[in-house]
């Protein structure tokens, strides 16, 4: 089989190749998956460049999440079938024609779901809607994010808004807005403007956020701490401009604020069955209804793997830029 793989950490645009690879064989509980289609998200990038959390050895495979169709079972495996639909949000190495993965850990895809929806289902949407939960707030009140227009920031957005929950949401772009508003989302604001935190102020008419997302680092972590009110958290949910967070000491103190980080894998991996459970079948009917969109800007094949990698670094994309094998 193909599949894409890099022999160097480096800019994705440059170290990603195509290359032959033995099929691999399903084992006890696996399944081995013909792939369809997979997203590009940020933190498949940040692993191609060795800069996440996780950094396999070289030559590596890439990739975390696709939907495709159950090709061959291996022993003890009776959940599935040879030819159903199946997405995957955390398997590593999807980027191949074919995969092999724990069937325990696949999800079954309904017919009404296209396979362009299915391919971004799990990762995004559920780490959008398990952050949310993780930040405990309830309906009315008020959670601010940078990166708003970004895949997790739409979809953080439009589940608070089925929530009853408000959102502030901070672009550094002024076509942002306008980008957003076109979404349906409103309340946002362009820091790119001199007079950003009055029209934050005014969009948030004398309430505090209990929490911020922030998801760039750097100074832009403090200016969210700022807009905090009394007793409420900042959580680190990525780092795009910069690695360390400034934050004013005074903000913190005065305001009593706690600082967490949140790794989406992690947080599902300790997440009670329960809670997972309910949170899946939410996602699915917010979906369902037309709650939340799962928008889509190019499909790429495979082999051009570095222009895909290039497009998904374009701002004001329209949504997800996919690879199809």
């Amino acid at each position: 089989m193909h599949a894409l793989i890099r022999s160097a950490f480096g800019d994705p645009t440059e170290v990603l190749e195509v290359a032959e690879r033995p099929l691999p064989e399903p084992g006890a509980g696996q399944v081995r998956v013909r792939t369809v289609l997979s997203p590009i998200h940020n933190h498949d990038l940040w692993t191609i460049r060795g800069t996440y959390g996780y950094k396999p050895e070289l030559p590596a495979a890439s990739g975390t999440e696709a939907v495709g169709v159950v090709d061959a079972l291996g022993d003890g495996v009776e959940s599935l079938k040879v030819g159903q639909r199946v997405a995957t949000g955390g398997t590593f190495g999807v980027w191949s024609e074919y995969f092999v993965a724990n069937a325990a850990g696949l999800v079954p895809v309904p017919d009404a779901v296209s396979d362009e929806t299915a391919a971004q289902l799990i990762s995004m949407p559920f780490s959008a809607l398990s952050l949310l939960d993780f930040l405990d707030v309830q309906p009315a009140d008020w959670i601010v994010q940078n990166t708003a227009n970004g895949a997790v920031g739409r979809l953080v957005a439009q589940f608070a808004a089925a929530r009853g929950v408000r959102v502030l949401g901070l672009v550094r772009r002024d076509a942002g807005v306008d980008e957003l508003a076109g979404l349906g989302i409103r309340d946002v604001v362009s820091t790119a403007s001199d007079d950003w935190r009055e029209r934050a102020a005014a969009i948030l008419g004398g309430n505090a956020p209990r929490a911020a997302v922030d998801s760039v680092g750097g100074e832009a972590a403090g200016d969210l701490l700022s807009l905090l009110g009394d007793g409420g958290t900042l959580v680190s949910f990525g780092s795009m401009a910069s690695g360390t967070l400034q934050l004013s000491a005074g903000d913190l103190i005065f305001k009593q604020a706690t600082v967490k980080g949140f790794w989406g894998s992690k947080v599902s991996q300790t997440m009670d069955a329960a809670t997972r459970g309910a949170l899946f079948a939410e996602l699915v009917q917010r979906i369902g209804s037309g709650e939340v969109s799962l928008p889509v800007d190019a499909v790429f094949p495979f082999d051009q793997a570095r222009r895909a990698a290039a497009a998904s670094a374009v701002p004001g994309r329209d949504g997800k830029v996919l690879l199809r094998f």
